[in-house]
């Protein structure tokens, strides 16, 4: 009996956390370069309460094993970097990876800590520099990318990265390049809040090597302007695994109360 009890609080616990982890993939489904998530259970130690005995030719047969599950535990809790559904913005800083990699961003006065997001709501400072909605700057080949609209009336974001500013006369100009940043196992990133990732041990082996999209040999991947890559949560996927979420959870609660009902029916056999 002990047992089952045991076995419904960890299945308790365990639900728990997956509706925690549904309710935040709810939350961002309208957050720009979203990634959702998902709770893997594994079960936990079995307890042996006979063991395997071999077959014996003309005297016996095999036997299984009898073991006693003690419940269950969060194997793993994955991050999916399956691609979000993209949307039309029309502003040209709005931009939008197709394929892999993820923008290289920088905290002011730190461009040695890059982070990484898929989140391409950019905008132009006060100075001309290309930062994110927390005001990280936007890496470039050369740096953080500034564009300086004195020298320049107008400038596009290519497809192959590249910032090009037109002058007076409409001559083209490069004004940087935008590097992206490509790991071995994006589910190995650590979110950090704002739409970013910090990268670990498990993401990539190496130091991470800023790429730009010409670089990046065998790897099918562009940058189109004036789109953002929204959140890949599915509304009615999360809703379905809410559904089976409540009822695991109203199911191990069941054992426990049942539980309790036969051990006190057990105390009441002295009276």
């Amino acid at each position: 009996m002990l047992r089952s009890l045991y076995s419904g609080v960890s299945g308790m616990k365990n639900f728990q956390v997956k509706l925690d982890v549904i309710g935040n993939n709810i939350a961002n489904v309208n957050t720009v370069g979203f990634k959702k998530s998902r709770v893997v259970f594994q079960d936990v130690l079995s307890q042996n309460m006979a063991g395997a005995t071999a077959p014996e030719d003309g005297e016996r047969g095999g036997i299984n094993p009898r073991q006693v599950g003690l419940g269950s535990q969060i194997g793993a809790i994955d991050v999916i970097h399956t691609p979000g559904s993209p949307m039309t913005t029309g502003v040209p800083n709005d931009l939008m990876i197709e394929g892999d990699g993820f923008f290289l961003v920088s905290p002011p006065g730190n461009e040695e800590m890059q982070y990484l997001t898929r989140a391409g709501n950019f905008t132009r400072d006060a100075l001309g520099y290309l930062v994110t909605s927390s005001g990280y700057y936007v890496q470039g080949t050369g740096g953080p990318i500034q564009i300086d609209m004195e020298d320049y009336m107008q400038y596009e974001i290519a497809a192959n990265g590249d910032v090009i500013g037109y002058n007076e006369e409409g001559e083209p100009e490069v004004i940087d390049t935008l590097v992206l940043g490509f790991v071995q196992n994006p589910g190995g990133l650590r979110k950090v809040g704002g739409s970013l990732y910090e990268i670990t041990a498990n993401a990539h082996s190496e130091e991470l090597e800023p790429t730009t999209i010409e670089d990046a040999e065998g790897r099918n991947v562009r940058i189109i302007a004036g789109m953002l890559e929204m959140s890949n949560v599915d509304l009615t996927e999360e809703f379905t695994e809410m559904i089976i979420a409540q009822r695991g959870f109203q199911s191990n609660s069941r054992i426990i109360t049942t539980s309790d009902e036969i051990l006190q029916e057990v105390v009441n056999l002295k009276r």
